[in-house]
C-alpha cells in the first residue's frame, strides 16, 4: 500500500451500522485501514466520531477509494485544494473526475469553501466563474460542453450526511423498511412529514405508477390533489393512461373498477383513451375542451400543478405529453426539484429510483409498495435517506387521504 489519508466520520456509527459499512468498502476496493482514534457517544442521543487511515497501492485507487467513502458521510481530515480540470469535448468529463454524491456538499478553491448548489448522485462538480465569485453545481455526464471546468479527484471536497431520524421526524420509522410496524402510525408520520413541508412553503412531489389506479385508489388521491398535498407529479405513460381510461370508460386495463372483473373490449380501452388525448392534443387540452372530466391527471390540470411523464420502450401510444426521449426527460424532471420539501413514492420501482437518483439526501423521502425490493432498492443505490413502508398502496393511501382529508374519512 503506497498511497495513504487520514479520513474521519461522525454519527451514530455503532447504531446505526454505518462504521462496518465504511469498512467493508475500504475492503472492497482494495485497501487497507487502521483505527487511529475512536470516541464512542455514552448515552443514546450522543454521536460517536471515529478517525481512520485508509491505505491504497496507489494514488488513483485512493481517490477512488475516497470518492466511495464519501458516499457513506467520510471526509478527509485534511482535505486541501481541490484540483479543476477542463473538458476537451461535449459529454465527456476529464479522466480522474469527482463523482458526486447527493450529500451536502462542499468544494474548497484555494481558501474559500463553496457549496455545491442541487447535490446530486452520480454528476461532475462544474465550477463557473460568476462576478461575485466561483459558484460550483452538478452536472450529469450527457450535459457537460467542451471548456468547461470540472473537479477532480478527492481532495478539497467535504459531505455532509444528513440525520435523518432528527430532519425528517420519522423517529418512529427508524428502520429502511416497515412492514409489521401499526400502519396507521406509519401513515400519520407520512402526513406529518408532508404537513411540514407545505407549512415551510415547500412543495410535495408523489412519484406514482399505475398500482395507484389498478387497486382502485386515485379517487383518494384526487382528493389529495384538491387539499394542496400532490404539488409535483412523476410519472410514465401508464399512470396517466390508465387514470385516463379509468374516467373514460369506468375500467383500468380492462378491468372494471365498481365490480373488479372483466368487460367486453375492455382490453382496448387503454389504447383508445391514449388515441382520445392524442385526437385533443394534449392532456391539458382534453381537460379545457371537456373531453377528461375526472381522475388525476384532470384534478392536477385543473389545480394547475405540474406533472413530468417519462417513457420507456414498452410504452403503448404513447400520451402526446410523455417525454419519449430519456435524456430531456431527466432535465423536466431536474427542473421541479428545487423547492421540494418531502417526496412520496408510490407503486413504481424505475421511476422511484430514478427520482432517487436526482433529489439530494436532505429531501425526506418515502417509498410504498407491496414489493419489499422495490422499497429496498432506493437504499442500494444510494438514496441513504429512503424510508420504506410494504403495504397495498390501495389501502395505504385511503388511510393518508383520511388523514389529510377529515371530511374524506367521514365518508
Amino acid at each position: 500500500m503506497q498511497s495513504t489519508e487520514t479520513v474521519e466520520i461522525s454519527g451514530h456509527l455503532m447504531d446505526s451500522g454505518i462504521l462496518s459499512r465504511v469498512l467493508d468498502d475500504i475492503r472492497e476496493y482494495g485497501g487497507d485501514y487502521v483505527i487511529v482514534s475512536f470516541d464512542l457517544g455514552h448515552d443514546a442521543g450522543d454521536t460517536s466520531h471515529a478517525t481512520i487511515r485508509v491505505a491504497a497501492v496507489d494514488d488513483d485507487a485512493l481517490q477512488r477509494l475516497l470518492m466511495r467513502l464519501q458516499t457513506r458521510g467520510v471526509n478527509q481530515v485534511d482535505p486541501g485544494t481541490a484540483a479543476v480540470s477542463v473538458a476537451d469535448q461535449d459529454g465527456v468529463f476529464p479522466d480522474g473526475f469527482y463523482s458526486s454524491t447527493n450529500l451536502e456538499t462542499q468544494v474548497r478553491l484555494e481558501t474559500a469553501w463553496i457549496p455545491v448548489d442541487s447535490p446530486e448522485m452520480d454528476c461532475g462538480l462544474i465550477v463557473v466563474d460568476t462576478p461575485d465569485g466561483p459558484r460550483v453545481h452538478t452536472l450529469p455526464m450527457a450535459d457537460v460542453k467542451a471548456g468547461m471546468k470540472v473537479v477532480c479527484g478527492a481532495s478539497g471536497i467535504r459531505v455532509e450526511a444528513p440525520a435523518v431520524a432528527e430532519s425528517t421526524g420519522f423517529g418512529f420509522m427508524d428502520s429502511d423498511v416497515s412492514s409489521e410496524k401499526p400502519q396507521a402510525v406509519l401513515v400519520r408520520q407520512v402526513a406529518d412529514g408532508m404537513r411540514a413541508a407545505k407549512e415551510a412553503g415547500k412543495k410535495v412531489l408523489w412519484v406514482g405508477g399505475p398500482g395507484v389506479v389498478h387497486t382502485g385508489a386515485a379517487p383518494a388521491m384526487v382528493e389529495l390533489v384538491n387539499a394542496g398535498f400532490v404539488d409535483v407529479l412523476f410519472a410514465g405513460n401508464a399512470l396517466a393512461t390508465h387514470d385516463i381510461e379509468s374516467a373514460l370508460y369506468g375500467t383500468s386495463l380492462g378491468i372494471d373498477l365498481a365490480m373488479g372483473q372483466g368487460v367486453e373490449h375492455g382490453h382496448e380501452h387503454h389504447i383508445r383513451a391514449i388515441n382520445t388525448i392524442r385526437k385533443a392534443g394534449s392532456i391539458r387540452d382534453a381537460v379545457s375542451s371537456g373531453i377528461l372530466t375526472g381522475g388525476i391527471m384532470h384534478a392536477l390540470v385543473k389545480h394547475e400543478k405540474t406533472f413530468v411523464l417519462v417513457g420507456s420502450v414498452r410504452d403503448d401510444g404513447p400520451l402526446p405529453d410523455v417525454y419519449t426521449d430519456v435524456i430531456d426527460g431527466q432535465r423536466a424532471m431536474r427542473a421541479e426539484i428545487g423547492d421540494v420539501g418531502f417526496c412520496l413514492m408510490v407503486a413504481t420501482m424505475l421511476h422511484s429510483v430514478a427520482t432517487g437518483n436526482i433529489l439530494p439526501a436532505s429531501i425526506p423521502l418515502v417509498c410504498v409498495d407491496i414489493n419489499p425490493a422495490t422499497v429496498t432498492k432506493l437504499a442500494d443505490r444510494g438514496s441513504s435517506q429512503a424510508r420504506g413502508i410494504v403495504t397495498d398502496v390501495g389501502l395505504f393511501l385511503e388511510q393518508l387521504a383520511g388523514e389529510l382529508v377529515p371530511e374524506y374519512r367521514l365518508r
